[in-house]
């Protein structure tokens, strides 16, 4: 059930990396793994590094898909992104934004800075 569940995951995330091209943005990376986490997807747009955390439901029976971005998720992306941008030499005027792309049903929804660092 394990790998069900995995291969039921990069298929939204597939989705939702697709959603953002459509939507200009350059995906750079995808599943960014570091000990502190895991970031879904890594995309640029106007020069704006936009952290991706993708969450899919079938239907609202279990709360909206962005629900389950709670804060203890939040800081384990923050920690994260902050790996990634020291490892990629970044500097720290670098903009970056934390985003959620829910999917519920058919529906996406593209949710912009749904959180801060």
């Amino acid at each position: 059930m394990a790998e069900n569940k995995r291969e039921k995951g990069a298929l939204y995330e597939e989705l939702a990396a697709e959603y953002l091209r459509r939507h200009g943005f350059t995906v750079s990376e995808r599943n960014f793994r570091s000990r502190s986490g895991e970031i879904d997807i890594i995309a640029e747009k106007d020069g704006v590094i936009v952290y991706c955390e993708v969450k899919f439901r079938s239907g609202r029976g279990f709360g909206a898909p962005e629900e389950a971005v709670d804060f203890r998720k939040q800081q384990r992306i923050i920690r994260t992104a902050m790996y990634h941008r020291y490892i990629k030499g970044y500097s720290e005027n670098k903009p970056c934004r934390f985003d959620v792309i829910a999917i519920c049903g058919d529906e996406i929804r593209h949710i912009e800075n749904a959180f801060e660092a």
